[in-house]
């Protein structure tokens, strides 16, 4: 019996592609970028499934290039570059990786914050430039990060798990959520408030909800004028989101 086609758009880890490549006929694109759409749609002629990546935007013209294809396994937490309806409509399972990358982006959101309030980057670049001459006692001070308010937009599992890095800093953790989590509330003391209060009373804000339609822009000019003028704005969610 013939092995399933499957074309993966980038390289991931080779513990992932030995798996595909011995039970599928696999192609890969083997470029540095994400392949351009017009070899996206040459190279799945023919598949029954694709391996992609948040990059690559899977739609309606995409699907019916490959009459064959009967799942899409998008490599990522999200998976808004899948038209979800379209895939549907044709009979294509859509996949995604939830939770694999909960506390590696817990980690680098608080490895961001910690960056910013003691000004780590600006530490580098002084010291690389030879500017540093001694120890100044006012120079690149920073801000204090124990016992700081972090205000959390959004508590799903990653915004979870940085309540949790929180409380090694016993920071004041608030958080606004479509759906209020009491249970994380008692057991891990952090409070449910509005998002006009939580950009109020902040130190530092970390975003962490999904790019829906109503997500869009949800940090904007008039949510930048409510934070304080040392607050410290961390998204490690969508992009369009601020």
């Amino acid at each position: 019996m013939a092995k399933p086609r499957v074309y993966v758009t980038r390289i991931i880890p080779e513990q992932g592609l030995k798996i595909v490549r011995e039970h599928c006929d696999m192609r890969i694109w083997e470029g540095d970028m994400p392949p351009p759409r017009e070899i996206i749609l040459k190279e799945i002629t023919g598949c029954d499934g694709i391996l992609s990546m948040l990059t690559d935007r899977m739609d309606g013209p995409v699907m019916d290039v490959a009459p064959r294809l009967r799942v899409i396994s998008n490599c990522a937490v999200g998976y808004d570059n899948i038209d979800v309806p379209a895939a549907t409509a044709r009979k294509i399972v859509v996949g995604h990786t939830p939770g694999v990358l909960t506390e590696t982006v817990a980690d680098f959101a608080f490895a961001l914050l910690l960056a910013a309030a003691r000004r780590v980057v600006e530490g580098d670049k002084y010291t690389r430039a030879r500017k540093w001459k001694t120890w100044e006692p006012m120079g690149l001070l920073g801000q204090d990060v124990h016992r700081a308010t972090l205000g959390l937009v959004g508590l799903g599992r990653i915004g979870a798990a940085v309540a949790k890095r929180a409380q090694g800093f016993e920071m004041k953790v608030l958080y606004h959520d479509v759906v209020r989590r009491e249970d994380l509330e008692r057991s891990m003391g952090i409070q449910f408030t509005t998002l006009d209060t939580l950009l109020r009373e902040s130190d530092f804000v970390s975003i962490h909800v999904p790019l829906l339609p109503e997500t869009h822009h949800l940090i904007g000019a008039k949510e930048l004028d409510k934070m304080k003028l040392s607050a410290v704005l961390v998204n490690t969610a969508r992009g369009p989101i601020v």
